[in-house]
């Protein structure tokens, strides 16, 4: 084996782990120098790129805190009350679904099997309007099959909640139209925010504090043993220029990706999609429930009057 060659290739393979591992390792002995409080002076910042570093966290901060309410919305089951039990029968078919087939329903086994018809393929949702139209159906029919045989005046009760469960279905399904847009029109834009420019700005900036304990970790070396810059080597004074220059420049990097993130609309945009879904769902939800609510005020009125009727008539 040639020993020389195998030498000079050992030591070229040390050269290059060399250049490769020091600048991590001064930057690492910088750093803790800072940490102990043994380091020098150390390189500042430019004031515009501190504001804008604020900006930046305050911007990511924001994001985080309000997708971390937000991202609800992404679960169906948000409001499903965690207290009832619902069995496959009660999710099978939609209340519009079952008000249709109990219509066709000429006796009380028919309006049975009506309730306990074949679920469809896809469950029902699981919403809080959603429970409560499934648990008023179920009571208008109790209602309505213990009616005594014969009787020709509809339970008042079971006809209304019967229109109220029509009503919270539907205000479900109004629920379910804002959260499918709030989850393409907010969540998405402002997740894109968060997970793709906010960390290309945190990558820059990261970039730049590299490029200062590089910076540092040079003048150092160069300072040790209370040497003034006047008596730097030609080396040391190559090393602190070639550092200052990659700071200069990853901090207009990353000022200017600082800059992009925190100018862009979208942000804003996304939030006024936010409003605007949820406007329109409550405008919607509120007359839905404004006409059951006469509906219903309707068969109330009605039932008073026959209580009345019947008491004046004893």
């Amino acid at each position: 084996m040639n020993m020389d060659k195998f030498a000079s290739t050992f030591q070229n393979f040390g050269k290059s782990v060399s250049s490769s591992v020091t600048p991590f390792a001064a930057r690492s002995q910088q750093w803790i120098k800072e940490q102990t409080g043994n380091a020098g002076e150390k390189t500042e910042l430019p004031h515009d790129y501190i504001e804008l570093e604020t900006r930046i966290e305050a911007l990511k901060q924001t994001h985080q805190k309000l997708l971390a309410a937000t991202s609800q919305y992404a679960n169906e089951a948000y409001d499903y009350p965690p207290n009832i039990r619902e069995s496959v029968v009660d999710m099978g078919k939609s209340i519009s679904e079952k008000v249709n087939l109990l219509s066709k329903a000429s006796s009380a086994s028919e309006a049975q099997a009506a309730i306990t018809a074949p679920p469809s393929t896809k469950p029902q949702p699981k919403t809080f309007s959603h429970a409560i139209a499934r648990a008023s159906l179920a009571g208008s029919q109790a209602l309505a099959m213990a009616t005594p045989q014969g009787s020709t005046d509809p339970d008042p009760l079971s006809q209304a909640l019967e229109k109220f469960a029509i009503a919270e279905e539907q205000v479900g399904q109004a629920r379910l139209q804002q959260d499918e847009q709030i989850q393409g029109r907010f969540l998405a834009g402002w997740s894109t925010t968060l997970n793709q420019s906010l960390k290309a700005a945190d990558k820059a900036r990261t970039a730049v504090m590299n490029a200062r304990l590089s910076l540092d970790a040079a003048k150092g070396r160069a300072a040790a043993g209370g040497r003034h810059e006047e008596s730097y080597t030609e080396p040391q004074r190559r090393a602190i220029e070639q550092a200052e220059d990659v700071f200069v420049e990853k901090v207009d990097e990353a000022t200017s990706v600082m800059r992009n993130v925190l100018d862009t609309p979208e942000p804003l945009r996304n939030l006024a999609e936010l409003a605007k879904a949820q406007a329109e769902f409550h405008a919607r939800a509120a007359e839905i429930l404004e006409e059951v609510s006469k509906s219903v005020g309707e068969i109330q009125m009605e039932d008073e009057t026959s209580y009345r009727k019947a008491r004046e008539g004893q």
